[in-house]
């Protein structure tokens, strides 16, 4: 099965637009001009470049929401989110002159009743064409989409929440667009657990609404379930896996290194400030991010290497000066250096970190979380493992995720215990980053007759030391796919083809045509994490695709989150009553 890059849902989203706005707008040969509003500009942004506009005759590229001058012998095509901000801005383009000759709008889902008659009334004559193109979720990477709302964490668990129901449904619609993006209508299950309720109140809403979606088509004719599943858990499922210190490279490059928006700056050799983006557009970050740390900094000096040799260059140590002195020898090679120092020098980055706190953490931290050593030995005494890290000058921020393990670890403890462990690491004043779990469905604080069962895991063989542990979703992931999760635990809100099993048996009347099914064998799993994904779960639905290649894992959320960000998200739950959130605040952000 093709589960790589070409085949991956930027690719996706990219062919739903070309066959959609694109697909218009070559019926004129007329060149136009692309209005966007912040949510469309990111969707766009994650699928194209600008070289593949200006190819379907799209010269340039405006913000809805910016003053433009008036071109009135030029089409506009409009790609929005369907808000009132949205469609006040549009109106606004043409009433009372118009700006251009003409509106081809497309929103991003449906338009409510009441927005699209407003804009009919107010300047209908000027638009051509008006449809929706179902795409409310960014496509992140090849397996991974998010819908692009980090306050729904707050939205969700705050206990002062007012908008809880209205954010669930906001994220079931995104949910929709992605399954109809992908041409699947997955059976829905979800994570049953008596202290977390979202999943089933998720599971719900997209059950419904993929019903009324998937309702009759133009011929009458209603669209049966495909081979697909749709798993929904919350973040309170595994609170390990996101505070953990991780040693893939990518995970580790986020947790230790200073990242915002994919963007890595670093400085040259010579001073210079220099940006990267760590995207799919970079090969290389694609083909190393999920490596071990250990094999990062054994692979990029070889592949340079290789370089030099090639241009027989002298063998020495490779360093980022080096590199430098073998770009101006070697013009031609620029590019691919340059893509190689980026990395040797985030690798060194988080080698420093590593070598600083980290690597001596790690043994503490796996034997928490694994509930053994490296010997393979039952930890039967974690409050022995964790002292030591509270007694070494670790930061505070290393020192809370220390004692959140230890309390995941022995699945809550007493209020003294707990009061003892704050004032070890000194956050009286800042208890709400351990406390603020409970609102996750989290055990923290509990009585010492309380006995729970710790979950089953899978046998795993390991390379590292230092990366016994492995997400719990991978397990998830695993059973699904030999249809082994239990119904108790998993119940179904919808079933999916009783042939479904993940062994990709497809048959042809199954099929749909121009769909992406087509592209590949095999069923598809969706899994959705309430409540923000870690890096260390997205590489679990690259190694199981991998893995299985007769099913395609595709895992979302409402953002991705960093050890750091989770951190403040759980202190910020204490904060008092929020302000409503709508899905107009989306198209602002």
């Amino acid at each position: 099965m093709a589960s790589g890059l070409e085949h991956g849902l930027k690719r996706s989203v990219w062919r739903r637009i070309k066959e959609t706005i694109i697909e218009d707008c070559r019926k004129s040969e007329v060149w136009k001009i692309l209005i966007l509003d912040p949510f469309t500009t990111k969707l766009l942004s994650s699928c194209c470049k600008m070289s593949d506009l200006m190819a379907e005759k799209i010269t340039i590229v405006e913000d809805l929401y910016k003053i433009r001058e008036p071109v009135l012998e030029m089409k506009a095509i409009y790609f929005m989110t369907p808000t009132a901000k949205c469609v006040d801005a549009f109106i606004q383009d043409f009433k009372p002159k118009p700006k251009y000759k003409s509106a081809y709008v497309y929103f991003t889902d449906y338009c409510p009743d009441e927005l699209f008659n407003n804009m009919k009334l107010s300047c209908g004559k000027y638009i051509r064409v008006c449809k929706e193109i179902h795409i409310s979720f960014l496509p992140q990477e090849a397996q991974v989409f998010t819908c692009d709302n980090p306050r729904a964490f707050q939205s969700i668990y705050s206990p002062h929440s007012q908008d809880r129901k209205r954010t669930l449904e906001t994220l079931a619609n995104q949910l929709v667009t992605l399954c109809d993006t992908l041409d699947e209508y997955p059976g829905v299950r979800y994570k049953k657990d008596s202290s977390m309720v979202n999943a089933q109140t998720l599971a719900e809403l997209v059950d419904q609404k993929l019903a009324d979606h998937y309702g009759l088509d133009d011929n009458g004719k209603k669209k049966g379930k495909t081979q697909a599943q749709l798993l929904i858990v919350e973040r309170g499922f595994d609170p390990v896996s996101p505070i953990l210190h991780e040693l893939t490279y990518q995970a580790m490059a986020y947790d230790l290194v200073d990242i915002k928006e994919d963007a890595y700056k670093y400085k040259a050799k010579d001073g210079a400030e220099k940006q990267a983006l760590l995207n799919e557009d970079d090969m290389l970050w694609a083909s190393l991010r999920h490596k071990h740390i250990a094999e990062v900094t054994e692979l990029i000096p070889k592949m340079v290497k290789e370089i030099s040799a090639s241009k027989k260059q002298p063998d020495s140590k490779i360093t980022i000066g080096n590199l430098s002195q073998m770009m101006k020898k070697m013009p031609a090679f620029r590019k691919q250096i340059t893509q190689k120092t980026v990395h040797l020098q985030l690798a060194e980055d988080c080698m420093k970190h590593f070598s600083n706190n980290v690597e001596k953490l790690c043994k503490a931290e796996q034997d928490l979380a694994v509930g053994s050593d490296v010997e393979g030995a039952k930890v039967k005494d974690p409050m022995r493992t964790l002292l030591p890290v509270l007694l070494h000058p670790y930061s505070i921020p290393d020192k809370i995720r220390a004692v959140l393990l230890y309390i995941f670890s022995v699945n809550g403890t007493t209020e003294e215990n707990l009061s003892k462990l704050i004032q070890h690491v000194k956050i009286e004043d800042q208890r709400e980053y351990i406390l603020n779990w409970k609102e996750l469905g989290v055990s923290i604080i509990t009585t010492a007759s309380l006995f729970s069962r710790k979950p089953t895991r899978r046998d795993r063989s390991t390379t590292y030391s230092l990366s016994r542990w492995t997400p719990f979703i991978k397990d998830v992931m695993e059973d699904a796919v030999e249809n082994k999760l239990d119904t108790r635990e998993w119940p179904h809100q919808s079933e999916c083809p009783a042939a479904w099993n993940g062994s990709g048996a497809v048959s042809a009347r199954q099929k749909h045509k121009g769909s992406s099914q087509d592209e590949r064998r095999g069923a598809r799993l969706i899994i959705f994490i309430i409540g923000g994904l870690s890096h260390s779960e997205m590489r679990c639905a690259y190694e199981v695709t991998q893995a299985v290649k007769s099913c395609q894992v595709i895992i979302g959320s409402s953002h991705i989150l960093t050890p750091s960000s989770l951190l403040e998200d759980i202190k910020a739950l204490s904060k008092g009553p929020m302000e409503t959130f709508t899905v107009d605040d989306r198209s602002n952000a």
